[in-house]
């Protein structure tokens, strides 16, 4: 009897760390499929013919056009909580099922590599740690911090991550919070102590440190910009764990080497992954991870059990926790 065929597309981490590969063989075949970032959506589809489960990453894209050149595809699972890489609406036009990993699966790690990443630059730990390698010990009187009960910190987008981190800033380190977020209730944000505002001008122009937890929309398409930047305190930290693409890089440049800036911290990077040769790592005062904030045992086995779970889920005709997209004439899966 034939059985679904299940791609493996350029996700470096599913299913290392966990059975999940397993767990899905039994029920079908999986193949790891790598694929350049940027393929075109026609060879893409061609790629991935006669496969009906995809385990996407963050690359590549999901078109209109994929959807319309492959016809064998039922299900696309993210294997993480954003899917601005799958064109949503397409999908539920030619009856594919979206799925997501659940935010609450990513929270902590992704919430704890935030506040790591906003110490580390109000602390100056990156700069002075490089500085010791050095044998420049004695030059410790550059490395002057802030201390955060003393700061307000603005976060952006109050969802699964960005409350958890407005939690800790707020009741770990007794920060004044701000949050910007206009589908969020008030009240939401005030039962953890932390004050909302209604626009985010209002927030930029009172928080010491920013911090972006939005969804990419092409709403929030680089919404940090020149106006934004303009607004901010002189000396403010930028911390981004969520996507590159929310903030102008251009702009950034631009007013970190006006001064503007006190520090960047970012595990997410336009255009991402990015080469040494990347114009915002010629600067000392940011830091760049590699988008490993959701990178712990804990986290990566919460998104590969929530991956597992969708297309096991889906075969079996039961709810699927995480669901972006249940079209109402779905594709019918032909073995």
């Amino acid at each position: 009897m034939a059985r679904p065929r299940i791609a493996v597309v350029n996700s470096k981490s599913f299913g290392v760390y966990t059975d999940a590969i397993e767990r899905l063989s039994s029920v079908g075949e999986v193949v790891r499929v790598e694929v350049p970032k940027d393929i075109g959506s026609a060879e893409l589809a061609a790629r991935l013919k006669g496969f009906h489960f995809v385990v996407a990453s963050v690359t590549p894209r999901y078109s209109r056009e994929f959807f319309e050149y492959n016809n064998s595809v039922v299900m696309i699972v993210r294997h993480g909580i954003g899917y601005d890489n799958v064109d949503v609406a397409a999908a539920e036009e030619f009856g594919v099922v979206v799925s997501r990993v659940p935010g609450w699966r990513e929270r902590e790690a992704v919430a704890e590599h935030t506040v790591a990443l906003a110490l580390s630059a109000l602390r100056h730990v990156v700069r002075s740690y490089i500085y010791v390698k050095a044998g420049r010990w004695g030059e410790r009187a550059k490395f002057i911090g802030r201390e955060l009960p003393n700061l307000t910190v603005g976060v952006v987008g109050f969802g699964n991550i960005g409350s958890r981190v407005a939690e800790i800033f707020r009741k770990g380190f007794g920060a004044r919070v701000v949050v910007y977020d206009p589908y969020v209730p008030p009240e939401r944000v005030r039962e953890l102590g932390c004050e909302p505002v209604g626009r985010l001008e209002e927030l930029l122009t009172q928080a010491d440190v920013v911090t972006l937890h939005a969804v990419l929309t092409p709403e929030t398409y680089r919404m940090l910009g020149r106006r934004e930047f303009e607004l901010m305190k002189e000396g403010v930290i930028i911390v981004n764990t969520a996507r590159g693409e929310l903030i102008d890089e251009e702009a950034l440049v631009e007013y970190l080497q006006k001064g503007r800036i006190g520090a960047v911290a970012l595990d997410v990077v336009e255009g991402e992954p990015i080469g040494s040769d990347h114009p915002l790592l010629k600067f000392e005062n940011v830091i760049v991870t590699p988008h490993i904030a959701a990178y712990t045992y804990e986290a990566l086995r919460g998104m590969d059990e929530a991956v597992v779970e969708a297309i096991l889920n889906y075969l079996g005709g039961r709810p699927i926790d995480g669901v972006v997209v249940l079209p109402k004439n779905p594709r019918k899966l032909k073995l």
